[in-house]
């Protein structure tokens, strides 16, 4: 993922980063403080300071050890929290360090390193843009199930088990029959 803004919570009055997929479909929306925020910003405008803050002082230590950061992961959440992990690489064995996400972030910003999200935080938590191009397989499997009807589930299972029902295990109905069996049923109770 990469970042592809920072804002404000209109809620909480929070700072939040907002991360995006390579395809630009999806967004994951991270809560962070203020100095995170600063920190990022500060990255990815490529402002310099006078002074290291403390991501520019963990580079330096990273770098002065001969390690590199390999990736970020944010792996988990737990109570709203969100869970991430500094990948690095130090003398050719790969090391794993607990870090915040904001924090994270702002490292991988400035070792140009990829940031990787887990596929449970994907599907539990990421917003998707519906205004994004949609690839076709996917487009077509929506129109599929936007089309179907209850009777095509009983082709679908005669499919499966080789034989085809004389007729279909699920009615096909629409709103106007339910109506009128809702009004027969009035009547009947007057």
């Amino acid at each position: 993922m990469t970042v592809d803004k920072l804002g404000i919570d209109l809620l909480t009055h929070d700072p939040v980063v907002i991360l995006k997929d390579m395809e630009g479909k999806r967004y994951l929306p991270i809560l962070i403080g203020p100095f995170e925020a600063t920190a990022i910003a500060l990255a990815l405008e490529g402002t310099k300071v006078p002074r290291p803050l403390s991501h520019d002082l963990m580079k330096g230590i990273i770098n002065s050890l001969n390690a590199r950061v390999l990736r970020i992961i944010i792996h988990d959440i737990k109570d709203n929290t969100f869970y991430a992990k500094v990948i690095l690489e130090d003398d050719g064995k790969t090391v794993e360090v607990d870090a915040r996400p904001s924090d994270s972030i702002a490292l991988a910003l400035r070792t140009d390193a990829p940031i990787f999200v887990s596929e449970k935080i994907i599907l539990e938590e990421t917003v998707i843009d519906k205004d994004a191009p949609e690839d076709t397989e996917l487009k077509k499997f929506r129109q599929f199930v936007e089309n179907m009807k209850p009777g095509d589930f009983a082709k679908d299972i005669g499919k499966l088990t080789g034989t085809m029902p004389e007729e279909p295990i699920l009615p096909e109905f629409t709103m106007e029959d339910f109506e009128e069996e809702k009004e027969e049923g009035d009547d009947q109770e007057s």
